[in-house]
């Protein structure tokens, strides 16, 4: 089933990240997701990560509670997260490679070859009335493994695409086309996200079987300079006239 409209989920990490840099409050996250919920994102996104470099804690808690908004946690495969992911009951759990010593998210999960692992935690996350997406390369392999474990949602990497070149992003660009439509095919709802921007975004975004782009820090960065509200709606505009 294609989609009628486009979503945009905002990920608000790196908001917490600049607080984290000299302590104490400001900013704060929850300020970035009652933005956010104001100018036209449709869901937040936060990554707990095991080293609390990004959000902690207690701001998953306010996060949740301070918009109507989906909030989509990503999580890394591990007894702590499904802990935390069942007890605050996000929206949505997305499932990520995590390693400590990576700057950011390196790469899509490899759910084939973590498939005895990950069959208790996507099924306790699915019985919990949560939505189960992970987060994969454009790789038939991995969306098959995606169908086997029963998720409902997959999230493409994009980062080989945004940082290709040439005829090489057009490669990359039809890999996701290809799995994104492999996955509507056998009912798995595709999502996109990773080093998108505004230049970048509309290819993507015209893929009509994705439902869904994540975007966080590229639009924490503009922020900078042009402010929260304006960044989402520019981001908003572009995937709006394309689709």
């Amino acid at each position: 089933m294609i989609p009628d409209r486009l979503r945009l989920g905002v990920n608000i990490d790196h908001v917490a990240t600049i607080r984290n840099a000299r302590g104490g409050d400001h900013p704060d996250p929850v300020r970035a997701a009652e933005i956010v919920a104001a100018c036209g994102g449709d869901g937040i996104t936060v990554h707990l990560r095991e080293d609390r470099r990004h959000i902690r804690d207690d701001d998953l808690a306010r996060i949740h509670g301070a918009t109507g908004l989906p909030l989509n946690l990503e999580m890394a495969a591990t007894d702590e997260m499904l802990a935390i992911a069942l007890r605050h009951k996000p929206h949505a759990a997305c499932i990520v490679p995590e390693r400590r010593e990576e700057r950011t998210t390196e790469g899509g999960l490899d759910a084939a070859g973590q498939h005895n692992r990950l069959v208790p935690i996507v099924g306790r996350l699915c019985d919990a009335g949560i939505r189960v997406s992970l987060f994969i390369g454009p790789d038939e392999r991995q969306i098959e493994a995606a169908m086997r474990l029963g998720a409902p949602v997959v999230e493409l990497h994009t980062g080989d695409y945004a940082h290709a070149e040439g005829e090489a992003r057009a490669v990359e660009l039809k890999k996701l086309a290809d799995m994104a439509a492999l996955a509507a095919k056998n009912g798995i709802e595709p999502h996109a996200g990773h080093g998108l921007t505004y230049d970048n975004v509309q290819p993507v975004a015209a893929i009509p079987q994705i439902a869904e782009l994540n975007i966080g820090h590229y639009l924490i960065g503009e922020a900078v300079f042009v402010g929260l509200e304006a960044s989402v709606r520019r981001m908003r505009e572009l995937m709006d006239a394309t689709r």
